[in-house]
Formats: structure tokens, C-alpha cells, sequence
């Protein structure tokens, strides 16, 4: 899909599914049925027009630390940028997508877990389970501007714009952390009643979406209010922790920790359109909005590759790498990035293409 059929697309959906004009900032929109507004037309999207094959290789680019664990990343295409947390080497990792270079290592994160940018804010926020904190990066000077204590064990992190409030998954605290992006200072803490997984913002249903692992649930929040809305059981998952939103599509992947399964979810009528065998102990999740195209990346070092073609997810094969259980994809160009902790004695960035 080019870049004007991108764009023409997604702004049939600002105007499709947009809330009614009001003071204050929508609701969440979530029902014990439905995570869709009534209102809310799913356009037809047009079978995207990328290559059928799995991934092929780019490059290795040698990054910088010891030979150990990363974890989430976080793409940010209006400065190019890739973010990688070096959890073991308790770093972030500041990657320039476009000269495929290390721009700097920041230090002070011990055990960083998630990691997500926050532009309008000039901000990245970093999971640093070590420290039982979020830290918050300025993205000009990547200098550490706050800290924000009292986290149990931060993991996945969700920027809600129009609340300008940072929600961060605590995994070991059954909870999720709001954070006030405009202070860096919290706001509240969420209980869950079980184990967080990741941490999603739903721009349609205007929901903070959490998969809760200990009750396999996921967990509709209300930004604006701090509080839950509803809660859906996630039948056929066993320990759901990963996912992704086709928000245009109403689509869901959530993937269970327990079983390897990949399930695919009808955001309209909150039940399962299908189920896809993907590697033992799935983790984190890249999607392709453009391409219509899901990476699955798993513990186990295998990470599957699905094409959406309408509402149906088609699987296009798998690939593995050692401990390949972390993926991003740049929209920009498409391109897959997998953080490999030990390649030869050292860790790479794979660069990899459809």
C-alpha cells in the first residue's frame, strides 16, 4: 500500500468511528459485548499489496553491551528512530532506522522491560523493573528527566493522547501504573485482581486495553476516569500476555503464554474468529498495519509470520533465531527488527525484510 492510500485510509477511519464532538475527551467506549462504538463503520480495507514470502535477511548490525537479554522496543517514525531495551544490561538502546546505526546507549535502567515513545511529549518512557520504576527520557538530549517510583515489576507501557497519561503494566503488582505524561508524576494505581500483561491504547474504542495472564482476561480501562469499564474472558488462552489491535479492522491477536497459541479476536462482538499454533511461550507482537502483516516472536527463538487478507489471518511460515522472542516493524519501510542477545559472542540487531 502506498503512502496516499495509507493516509486516505486512515483518515476514513478518523471520520468513520470518530465519537461525537464534546468539551472533554471521549469515554471509553466498552460494553460487556463490544469494544466497537455503535457508530463506529469498518471500512473495507483493500488487500494490501506486499510479498507473499516469510523474511528475508538485511543485515546483523553489531550493537554495543554484553551478550544478553533485550525486550520490548519502540519504533518512532516521525524522528526514525528504533528504542531497544537491553533488559540484562540494564541500558536503552537508541537505534537510527535510516543510517542503521547505534545513535547512544542510555545507562540508569537497570533490568529495562518496556519501552515506548512519546513524542508530543519529547519523551521515551522506560520500564526499569530493577529499580521497581519508570524512567522518563527527554528524546532531545536522552538525558533522564524523572523517575517514578513505587512500581512492583513495570513492564509494557500505553500512551493515551488525549489524557496525556502514560499506563505501564505491573506485572508482579496486578495492576496497571498511570503516569501523568505532562509531570512525570503518578496519578493512580489500577488493581487488576491478577498478573498484567502488555498494555495497549485503543484509539477507536478509546480504551487502555490490558491482558490480565493470571485470569485470562483482557481488561478494558477508561483513561480519563482511571477506572475499569469491563472485563472480557479469554476462552481457549492460557496465560494471555502479547498482543496487537488492527484498530480499522476491530481486530485483536492475543497470544497465550501457556498453550503457544495465537487467537484472533472480533473487537465488534468480542469473540474468536480463529486460532493459530505459533511458537512455545509467545511474547511480544509486530504488526503491520499497511502490509496487513503479523510477526509472532517467541521465547522458543520462532517467530511466525501471518498475512491478514480481509478478516482472515492466513499464517505464511515461520522463521528462528536464538532467543528471538522480541520484534518491531518500521511502517515506513516495513522492515523487521529482531534483538538477538548472542550471535557468535555478541549481540546483533537483525534487519530483515519481506
Amino acid at each position: 500500500m502506498t503512502s496516499r492510500p495509507r493516509k486516505l485510509l486512515m483518515a476514513s477511519i478518523a471520520v468513520l468511528c470518530a465519537p461525537p464532538l464534546r468539551a472533554q475527551p471521549a469515554s471509553c467506549i466498552a460494553t460487556p459485548a463490544s469494544l466497537t462504538p455503535k457508530a463506529c463503520k469498518v471500512p473495507t480495507i483493500a488487500e494490501a499489496h506486499a510479498p507473499k514470502n516469510v523474511l528475508r535477511l538485511i543485515a546483523d548490525v553489531p550493537l554495543p553491551g554484553p551478550a544478553n537479554r533485550f525486550d520490548y522496543q519502540s519504533v518512532d517514525p516521525a524522528s526514525g528512530r528504533l528504542y531497544i531495551s537491553h533488559m540484562n544490561a540494564g541500558r536503552l538502546i537508541v537505534f537510527d532506522l535510516d543510517s542503521s546505526c547505534v545513535v547512544r546507549e542510555v545507562t540508569g535502567v537497570d533490568r529495562a522491560t518496556g519501552v515506548w515513545a512519546v513524542p508530543a511529549h519529547h519523551m521515551v518512557y522506560v520500564s526499569a523493573a530493577g529499580r521497581r520504576e519508570a524512567v522518563a527520557i527527554d528524546d532531545r538530549s536522552l538525558a533522564i528527566v524523572a523517575r517514578i517510583g513505587g512500581i512492583r515489576f513495570p513492564d509494557g507501557i500505553a500512551y493515551a493522547p488525549a489524557e496525556h497519561k502514560v499506563f505501564i503494566s505491573d506485572e508482579s503488582g496486578d495492576a496497571d501504573v498511570v503516569i501523568d505524561a505532562r509531570t512525570n508524576r503518578k496519578r493512580s494505581t489500577i488493581a487488576l485482581g491478577g498478573e498484567a500483561g502488555n498494555t495497549h491504547y485503543d484509539s477507536v474504542s478509546h480504551c487502555i486495553l490490558v491482558a490480565v495472564q493470571t485470569r485470562n482476561q483482557l481488561v478494558a480501562i477508561d483513561p480519563a476516569s482511571e477506572r475499569i469499564v469491563s472485563r472480557y474472558d479469554l476462552r481457549g488462552s492460557d496465560s494471555p500476555h502479547g498482543f496487537a489491535i488492527d484498530e480499522p479492522g476491530r481486530l485483536a491477536f492475543i497470544t497465550g503464554e501457556g498453550n503457544g497459541l495465537l487467537q484472533v479476536w472480533d473487537l465488534r462482538t468480542m469473540r474468536v474468529l480463529s486460532t493459530h499454533r505459533v511458537g512455545d511461550d509467545p511474547d511480544v507482537l509486530g504488526w503491520d498495519a499497511a502490509w496487513r502483516r503479523l510477526y509472532v516472536a517467541s521465547e522458543s527463538g520462532v517467530v511466525s509470520v501471518f498475512q491478514l487478507d480481509g478478516g482472515e489471518l492466513h499464517q505464511l511460515g515461520e522463521m528462528r533465531a536464538p532467543h528471538a522472542h522480541s520484534v518491531s516493524v518500521d511502517p515506513r519501510t516495513h522492515r523487521v527488527y529482531l534483538p538477538l542477545e548472542n550471535v557468535g559472542g555478541r549481540p546483533v540487531l537483525r534487519v530483515m525484510s519481506p
